[in-house]
């Protein structure tokens, strides 16, 4: 199966849409943890992690510019059920292997893969 040029485009904006929504949350987590705690900060900054990441790949990854309450809810859906893969993955990685690095990196590299799957053929759905 080959890539498409478009896709290839897709994947690249995917990965960098992903950095700056990475990026934002740590930032966010910082700025709050002293004034709010960790658990709180943590929740925060990874929700404004996944608007970020919803609001650039929808308008920019995946160029869809109406409004779609249904694509957002297939969004959170799509990041719920990929959350719950990656905790998943990386326990199973770890009772396997012993090795947190490598769980982490399998967990995240699935979970990825899976989003940008059903970003691209479920919630941005051309």
């Amino acid at each position: 199966m080959e890539i498409t040029p478009e896709t290839k485009k897709q994947i690249l904006r995917f990965i960098g849409t992903g950095i700056v929504a990475v990026a934002v949350d740590l930032l966010v987590y910082l700025l709050l943890k002293e004034n709010f705690g960790y658990s709180l900060s943590k929740g925060f900054s990874f929700f404004t992690g996944t608007i970020v990441a919803y609001l650039l790949n929808k308008f920019w990854t995946f160029e869809e510019k109406k409004y779609s309450t249904v694509q957002l809810l297939k969004f959170f859906f799509l990041y719920g059920i990929t959350l719950g893969v990656n905790v998943v993955v990386n326990n199973l990685v770890l009772d396997m292997f012993y090795s947190v690095i490598f769980a982490f990196l399998c967990a995240t590299g699935t979970s990825t893969i899976l989003n940008f799957i059903g970003q691209k053929f479920w919630v941005f759905k051309k």
